[in-house]
């Protein structure tokens, strides 16, 4: 190990290149699979913890397609669901929608002769729930205010649509702080934007007054910066359902006694509901798994590349090293070093550069992750703290060590064989 060190020592500036070459790509790599490590265990940590054990959408329906059917008769789905199903503990139907929201501010000015330049109705998801219905499934904490008020639906009223409005709304902070409201506010909802200024003041007409009557945080279930939070039959109402023949959900998330079983669970639902297509935790986690397969396959094969030209950079510096050194290699032989022991040292010496080079490539790697899962928090809104699109674990930790150990062995291949052949009469000869 002396006699690598040595060598190295002795060519500073090429073997300092050498080590922040390799150490370069190996950050790459490790980066890109700490990405993958961070998503999927996130992701896993997510949905065990959010209580939802079973999601049933429209039949023919997988969680990775770009629109979710309507499901009809979503009220009753809340009890037939359990009914047909001892272990279902909970059945919660969500009706999953944009709303367009407006402030008393932007109605004040919609009512008078001037409406400030930029003024507009807001835009926002909208989840329409029974709040009830949601005992075990992990929802957004409401920070200020009551929340709602009455449990069930009632404007939904046994199927008739004829109850009272309760008029009711939750918004995230992000929404509360865009519209300036909080709680005991009015805002106006509709399911269309305001064409212009002077469409606002039909726009408030055809609109529905909802009172704040909660701030929730962000809800990484629906991560959206603006969100809010009516009940299912209001919600209906508003984008043009609201009747026995229109009482649809997008979906219905279900919560079991019992979650070991969902399978079995599964089973059961979907020959109790051939019009339902139910979907397990760990359907989903499949699904997220392969997502994150594709853009891994993409981050590897960029890494490969990377490996691979850092192992030829490698190998070409410790050819030339073998070359400056090819007197001195004879000598050791000529004083009874074998041939795998001279082939070894070059070996030593490679696997150093490349020790070296995980030193420069992990703290990059490390840097890199930090940013990258910062700028990524603050794009997507809605996270929960502790969300990490990153983890160093000790699989990525291994796999960054058994790459440079590998691209030090593989870049000295070449050069030890050519140590190990030089001729050692003429060499000790040379002039």
């Amino acid at each position: 190990m002396y006699y690598a060190l040595d060598a190295i020592r002795r060519r500073p500036g090429r073997s300092a290149l050498t080590s922040l070459g390799i150490g370069l790509a190996v950050g790459l790599v490790v980066l890109l699979l700490a990405i993958s490590a961070g998503i999927q265990t996130s992701a896993t940590e997510l949905a065990t913890a959010s209580g939802v054990d079973l999601i049933a959408a429209s039949a023919n329906t997988t969680i990775t397609t770009g629109s979710v059917p309507p499901i009809p008769h979503a009220h009753e789905l809340a009890s037939s669901i359990p009914a047909a199903d001892p272990n279902v503990a909970v059945a919660s139907p969500w009706l999953v929608s944009d709303l367009v929201f407006g402030n008393a501010s932007l109605w004040a000015a919609a009512n008078s002769t001037h409406v400030p330049y930029g003024w507009s109705p807001t835009g926002a998801g909208a989840v329409g729930w029974i709040p009830s219905d949601n005992t075990g499934i992990q929802v957004p904490t409401i920070y200020n205010g009551t929340g709602f008020t009455y449990s069930g639906d009632p404007h939904y009223a046994n199927g008739s649509y004829d109850g009272p409005f309760t008029h009711q709304v939750v918004l995230d902070q992000g929404l509360a702080a865009v519209l300036g409201v909080t709680v005991g506010d009015l805002v106006w909802a509709n399911s269309y934007q305001a064409a212009s200024p002077s469409a606002l003041g039909a726009w408030y007409s055809a609109a529905t007054p909802f009172r704040v009557v909660g701030i929730s945080g962000p809800f990484w279930l629906i991560p959206s910066v603006l969100l809010s939070f009516l009940y299912l039959s209001e919600l209906q109402y508003v984008v043009g359902g609201g009747t026995p023949s229109t009482d649809y959900a997008s979906l219905v998330l279900i919560h079991l006694t019992d979650p070991t079983s969902a399978a079995n669970d599964q089973v059961v639902l979907e020959t109790a509901f051939p019009a339902l297509t139910i979907i397990t935790l760990s359907e989903i986690l499949g699904d997220v798994q392969q997502v994150v397969n594709i853009y891994r396959t993409f981050g590897v094969l960029i890494g490969a590349i990377g490996l691979v030209v850092a192992a030829l950079f490698a190998t070409t510096v410790l050819l030339m090293s073998v070359d400056d050194r090819s007197r001195e290699i004879a000598l050791l032989r000529a004083v009874g070093y074998t041939r795998a022991g001279v082939g070894s040292l070059i070996a030593q010496e490679g696997v150093l550069l490349s020790i070296f080079g995980l030193a420069v490539g992990l703290p990059i790697a490390y840097a890199g992750a930090y940013e990258l899962n910062r700028f990524l928090l603050a794009l997507i809104g809605g996270l929960p703290v502790g969300f990490s699109f990153v983890s160093f674990d000790a699989s990525v930790l291994f796999s960054g060590i058994a790459i440079v150990i590998a691209i030090g062995l593989l870049a000295s291949a070449l050069p030890a064989a050519r140590a190990m052949s030089l001729p050692v009469a003429e060499e000790l000869r040379a002039p």
